[in-house]
Order: C-alpha cells, then sequence, then structure tokens
C-alpha cells in the first residue's frame, strides 16, 4: 500500500533528522502508547469517526515507532512483527484456517484458551499484563479462573461475599489499622467486580460512566456558582449540595 509504505518512509526520517523522535526509547514511548489507545477509545465512546480515524493513526504510529527502534537494535522488523500475527491468527483460528469445527462464539473461546495453553503457557492466568487498569485486570483474572470451573454458580452467594467483605471492611476501619483496611477494601473492590459478571455489568466501563456523570454535575455546580458571582472556594458545602439535589433532577 502506497500510504503505508510512505508512512514507514516518513517515520524512519524522523528518528534520523528530528531531535525529540532521535531521543526516543521504547520505555519513554510507553506512556504515549497508553495515551494513544485510551484516546482512541474515547472517540469510540463519542461515536465521532473523524477522531477515531486519527486516533487510530496515532496508535499505529506507536507500533511503527517501537519497531523502528527494535529494528535498529536488531531484535526484530516490522516485517517479523506482521509474521508473528499472522501466523498466530492462523494457529489460533483451526476452524477458519484448518479441519477445527466449532458452534458458537463461546467454543470458539474455549478452543482460544486450548490453544493458548499450548503454546507454552503453564497457567490459565499467564498472558494477563500486569499493567492493566486493576478493575480490568480484576474482571480478567475471575473470568479466566471462570472458564476452568472456579468460580460461583449463583450470584446470591456472590453477593453474600460482598456484604462479608463489607463487614470486614467496617471492622478494619473501627479497630483504625490503616493495612487491614487497604486490604479489605481492596477485598471489596474484588468481590464487586465478580458481582458485576453475574449481572453483566462491565466494571471499567461502569465506573467510567459514574466519574463522567459526576464530572458533569459538578461542573454544572462550578457553573451556577459563577453565574451568581460567586468562588466556589468560598462557598460552603451545604449550598453545592443543595445545587447538586438540583442538578440530578435535571442532569442524568
Amino acid at each position: 500500500m502506497k500510504e503505508f509504505d510512505e508512512f514507514v518512509s516518513i517515520m524512519k526520517r524522523l528518528r534520523k533528522e528530528c531531535p525529540w523522535d532521535k531521543e526516543q526509547t521504547h520505555e519513554s514511548l510507553k506512556k504515549h502508547f497508553v495515551e494513544e489507545a485510551y484516546e482512541a477509545l474515547d472517540a469510540i465512546d463519542r461515536q465521532n469517526f473523524d477522531d477515531l480515524r486519527s486516533e487510530l493513526g496515532d496508535v499505529a504510529l506507536q507500533i511503527l515507532f517501537h519497531s523502528i527502534i527494535a529494528e535498529e537494535e536488531k531484535k526484530f522488523t516490522l516485517e517479523d512483527v506482521f509474521a508473528e500475527i499472522n501466523a498466530k491468527l492462523i494457529r489460533r483460528h483451526p476452524h477458519v484456517f484448518g479441519e477445527a469445527r466449532i458452534n458458537s462464539s463461546h467454543e470458539q473461546s474455549a478452543l482460544w484458551d486450548k490453544i493458548k495453553m499450548s503454546e507454552g503457557r503453564n497457567s490459565v492466568l499467564d498472558g494477563i499484563p500486569q499493567s492493566l487498569p486493576a478493575l480490568m485486570k480484576a474482571e480478567k483474572v475471575q473470568k479466566k479462573t471462570a472458564k476452568v470451573g472456579f468460580d460461583w454458580t449463583k450470584k446470591e452467594d456472590v453477593w453474600k461475599k460482598v456484604e462479608e467483605e463489607m463487614a470486614e471492611l467496617h471492622d478494619a476501619v473501627k479497630k483504625n489499622d490503616q493495612d487491614d483496611i487497604e486490604k479489605e477494601f481492596g477485598d471489596l473492590l474484588f468481590s464487586l467486580v465478580n458481582y458485576g459478571r453475574f449481572i453483566n455489568v462491565d466494571p471499567e466501563e461502569s465506573l467510567q460512566s459514574t466519574v463522567k456523570k459526576f464530572t458533569s454535575r459538578f461542573q454544572y455546580i462550578e457553573e451556577q456558582l459563577k453565574e451568581q458571582g460567586k468562588d466556589i472556594h468560598q462557598t460552603s458545602f451545604e449550598e453545592m449540595d443543595t445545587l447538586w439535589d438540583k442538578v440530578k433532577k435535571i442532569k442524568f
């Protein structure tokens, strides 16, 4: 593809001639990789396909950048990246490229996990990125262990676990044991993520939605106070809470 060849050519020139690009390493680019991925997700959430087109280009830039650096270090090439993903897709889809037969996406998921284990993994939990946001990581761990039967069978039992963890957190707070408080708080969050699976709630998406709702409502409070000529730093909690109750009736 002409555009892709030009893309590679541009990046290789920048790597040689641009001071900033020349200084970058795999480590220095890590935060940019994550930021670009989240910006693409944000464009999807907003259903803005002009932005999505642009953000996908930025994600592709990160992939190319890392590949060029690796090639300079004689670790691997861009061609190696594509060759490996091509082989992996074919290997993990024997029902498309081979003789295997499946009848549902559930069967495909089970087959996918079985193939990954045959590729040298020692645990069903191998391959989960440690840098994932905690809620996403918790859900992924739970889903993977559930696939091999380590799971609750009824959501009512999961909710009992949530209540148990809530009580243990409450006890830790009463004892004022900070180490225990943090442990029990984590246990409560983990159990809530587990319950979310049973009621078909994505914990990351749910919390993102709540943060978005809170942000919108708080910004309404700021706007109202500004219109009244008041400084938010000099406004009491009670006055802001009154505006909060008002905005709840008109926004979200």
